[in-house]
């Protein structure tokens, strides 16, 4: 699509930047921006896709009724279906946002725990592209055997839900054992790590924290400001303690409270969470009840997560909706720490596809490799 750029001006180049990623995705710079649960609305990928990017909508807190009105709005701003949807397979409007991207002619689809082979194979027979995100070597070759078209490798650096190797070491295993194109995600929010990812031999970078910092991101002022107090990536940890796996997220006197409990502890700060919110969790007297019991003929801690897990949206909407982080909580990426300002989606992308091509141009002036003659006479005297 085209970007408003003076190709005339010598200090506004036009860049191009094209690799697997941009050509079967329809974007312009192979730079994504990652689903994030009540943050990547039609507005957030509108703003990534006339930005030159490609964005995902959050299929999995979009209200199932306004899930179709989310995807025209985007068409009719965009002119065009070059973006995604995410969804989970266990969300009960999973069939929904298949049968949506199919119907709307969506270039493509991402998800985490995906669906089955014939779900995918119904996906690339509309030609939409499969794009499911891992955080493990094993991870890769099972999403390519199901039939993915692109993966997305997400290190131990991202945030929200990740694994635990770092981007550098998973996204070499990952290149040498796979034959389809990989995105590189997890740590990345500047043209030099655009540069790295491309050098490396990926075909572009995936990033969802540094969108969500945005001027275009829909998430309330009071809860950005917690993330830009953020200097120190030792404040972005990762925790079990929400849902037993591992979330990387900013560190607060609430995750601090579930980690420092005891097994019934947990289980208190589960229910009373689950009380607080009732009308959204489903929580009544007699149902807090029945879990206690249950937890006390099982496992506690067992039982707490479970009932944590499923508070787990109604956390994640009072920071990223409601504007209350201290009563929710806040997914983050490590990079988090780098970031001291607001700019605009366009500002981002123009920013880091400029970084990007200084880079790769100062590397390609440094790696010039000059062929020297070889004197073959002169290598067998010095051989004899």
């Amino acid at each position: 699509m085209s970007h408003a750029v003076d190709a005339t001006n010598p200090v506004d180049p036009v860049y191009e930047l094209k690799t697997d990623l941009t050509e079967m995705l329809g974007c312009r710079y192979p730079i994504v921006q990652t689903a994030m649960g009540w943050v990547s609305d039609a507005n957030l990928v509108i703003a990534t896709t006339k930005a030159g990017g490609f964005g995902f909508l959050a299929g999995a807190t979009i209200e199932a009724s306004e899930l179709e009105n989310e995807i025209l709005k985007v068409i009719t701003a965009t002119g065009n279906s070059h973006f995604g949807l995410n969804f989970h397979m266990f969300q009960e409007n999973a069939k929904e946002c298949v049968d949506l991207a199919i119907k709307y002619s969506l270039r493509a689809v991402s998800y985490g725990r995906g669906p089955d082979k014939q779900t995918i194979s119904r996906l690339k027979a509309a030609k939409v592209l499969c794009i499911p995100t891992v955080g493990a070597l094993k991870h890769a070759l099972k999403a390519q055997a199901l039939g993915a078209d692109i993966i997305t490798i997400q290190g131990g650096e991202g945030g929200g839900h990740t694994g635990g190797v770092p981007s550098s070491i998973l996204l070499p295993q990952v290149l040498d054992a796979v034959s389809i194109p990989v995105i590189a995600a997890g740590g990345f929010s500047t043209g030099r790590g655009l540069a790295a990812a491309l050098a490396s031999g990926a075909c572009g970078i995936a990033m969802g924290t540094r969108f969500l910092m945005t001027s275009d991101s829909p998430t309330p002022a009071h809860t950005l400001n917690k993330y830009l107090e953020v200097n120190d990536t030792q404040a972005i940890k990762v925790t079990t303690a929400v849902d037993g796996m591992r979330h990387r997220m900013i560190n607060s006197p609430f995750i601090a409270r579930l980690e420092k409990a005891s097994p019934f502890g947990r289980l208190r700060i589960a229910l009373a969470s689950a009380w607080y919110w009732k009308n959204e969790t489903g929580m009544t007297f007699a149902h807090m009840v029945k879990v206690f019991i249950e937890s006390v003929k099982t496992e506690p801690g067992a039982v707490s997560q479970v009932v944590m897990s499923a508070n787990q949206p109604v956390l994640l909407q009072r920071s990223m909706v409601d504007g209350q982080p201290n009563e929710g909580i806040l997914p983050s990426g490590q990079v988090a720490a780098s970031i001291n300002e607001l700019i605009s989606v366009d500002q981002l992308v123009t920013d880091i596809v400029k970084q990007a091509h200084q880079c790769l141009s100062q590397l390609q002036a440094r790696t010039l490799i000059t062929e020297t003659p070889i004197n073959k006479n002169h290598s067998t005297k010095e051989a004899s």
